[in-house]
């Protein structure tokens, strides 16, 4: 698989294609609402991306921009075939992936500056800490990052923080955890709750990570979550994943569809059985009308963007 997410007009969003379905994608484009792509490496960095425009009928332009906005090239192609390959060179970061292609270098404008942050201490404190409470969670991208950012200080009419502070402050602590997690080594505790949840999809359990925001969305929604013949559930919702981020451990939400405790019980020993064989301890007293806790929990969680 390619360490990239790709981005479509209508708005389909694909995290970790093969190369056959990056090519697909983009022979696909090209019907009205369905004209663009756009590609970011895993994890996401700011102002590296490459993206294709391509309308039925005419020719395939292709972008790809490498840190800067003086860094943004351009080039067309009258068939997909050398899209594709340079594209999915780019991906690869192979040596002279875009060598086939003619590029020219856009002119976006001048880069305007952002202001600093004008907050008092206390204010930037709790701005950073949020922030960096939801992205060590490791769900979010970072234009969801910037909005928490942009929002978080909002009262009345108050907006001290602006879109483009917003940005810079979300690249700059997103950096941070991308230098971060080039430390970690191995398989982490959060990929082994992926892979846990992935088996349990695979035996017929809708099975969500970082699903809402509470326990009462939760439960009113998971159950048009999964196929329609799935026999149980089991989630978190962000509170919890905030919680494990902070070293708490990770709460997990279970139950049957049918309402029994029975089948309730039964969901959870199986949750128990999977988190278990994928190198997690869960605890658990075998009472459906309690969560399922998974402690101890290394919250290590690498960033996708």
């Amino acid at each position: 698989m390619l360490e990239i997410v790709v981005e479509t007009e209508n708005w389909e969003r694909h995290v970790r294609v093969s190369a056959e379905e990056l090519a697909g994608l983009v022979r696909r484009i090209g019907g009205d609402g369905d004209q663009f792509l756009v590609v970011q490496r895993i994890p996401d960095l700011p102002d590296v991306f490459a993206q294709v425009w391509h309308q039925a009928g005419g020719d395939y332009t292709l972008e790809h921009r490498d840190g800067a906005a003086d860094r943004h090239f351009q080039a067309t192609a009258d068939r997909p075939e050398g899209v594709i390959a340079a594209i999915t060179g780019w991906a690869r970061q192979e040596a002279g992936w875009g060598s086939a292609l003619a590029w020219s270098l856009l002119d976006m404008g001048p880069t305007q500056e952002v202001p600093p942050l004008d907050l008092d201490e206390d204010e930037l404190e709790g701005l950073e800490k949020r922030v960096r409470e939801v992205l060590v969670g490791g769900y979010a991208s970072r234009a969801e990052l910037a909005e928490l950012a942009e929002e978080y200080l909002v009262t009345g009419d108050r907006r001290p923080v602006s879109r483009e502070q917003a940005q810079a402050l979300a690249d700059r602590l997103w950096l941070e955890g991308v230098a971060e997690q080039a430390k970690w080594q191995g398989e982490t505790d959060p990929e082994r709750l992926t892979r846990a949840f992935t088996a349990l999809r695979e035996a017929g359990i809708t099975a969500r990570e970082n699903f809402t925001c509470c326990r009462s969305c939760g439960q009113s929604e998971i159950g048009g979550e999964g196929e329609p013949d799935a026999r149980g559930y089991v989630y978190f919702h962000t509170q919890c994943t905030d919680a494990a981020a902070a070293g708490h451990g990770l709460m997990l939400l279970y139950g049957g569809f049918d309402g029994s405790s029975e089948t309730t019980a039964a969901i959870g020993h199986e949750v128990v059985a999977a988190l278990e064989a994928a190198g997690l301890h869960a605890e658990w007293d075998r009472d459906p009308g309690r969560a399922i806790t998974v402690t101890p929990l290394a919250w290590r969680r690498r960033l996708v963007g």
